[in-house]
């Protein structure tokens, strides 16, 4: 339906992610993938939403001077916050390890920001999903993190792992904006881009 009203555009997305990618498949949109490696550093004093929205823009930043006029670049960011902190990748076992432990029995949120580039404007969207974990035992963590190796994911999970199907107690908000983007934001704000 979408795809019929971006017609004359070409979506570019810039992610690695096969989650994303995989939204994307599933809301009818063809999309070119176009990557371009960028060091995810932020300011420190930057908070929550703040770091995903620098972050997000930080990766469209990359392609200045490279979109035509018809190209819609989407770059996105996801941000674990949990006890006044940004829970990132983690760098390995240990890290993971640590990140569930501290996640364990609380709730954090999870906060993606979405940009949408174009030659002549820039438009940002963020979504925060409260996520509440059961207490986890320290085998069932040491499990999750051999067995499925979650490195690649903000926070040191994936919502639609088996951790999900076991840990998880309540989510506040958006499903897939836990799994890594906020699809209903996404189809809102392209469908206004083109109107």
């Amino acid at each position: 339906m979408l795809q019929e009203k971006l017609k004359g555009y070409s979506l570019i997305l810039a992610s690695g992610s096969p989650r994303r990618q995989q939204f994307f498949r599933e809301l009818g949109l063809d999309f070119e993938i176009r990557l371009r490696p960028i060091e995810e550093k932020y300011p420190q004093e930057l908070k929550g939403p703040e770091i995903s929205d620098y972050l997000a823009q930080l990766k469209a930043a990359a392609f200045t001077g490279e979109l035509k006029p018809n190209e819609i670049l989407i770059t996105s960011d996801t941000v674990v916050w949990h006890n006044e902190k940004s829970l990132a990748k983690p760098i390995n076992t240990t890290d993971a390890f640590a990140m569930l432990k501290t996640l364990s029995g609380d709730w954090h949120e999870v906060i993606t920001s979405v940009c949408f580039t174009t030659t002549s404007k820039q438009k940002i969207v963020t979504e925060t999903t409260r996520v509440k974990f059961k207490k986890l035992t320290d085998e069932e963590i040491q499990f999750y993190v051999n067995t499925y190796k979650p490195f690649d994911k903000a926070g040191g999970y994936g919502i639609q792992d088996w951790i999900g199907l076991i840990a998880i107690k309540k989510i506040k908000g958006s499903y897939t904006n836990v799994v890594g983007l906020p699809t209903h934001m996404v189809y809102k704000t392209l469908t206004d881009m083109v109107g």
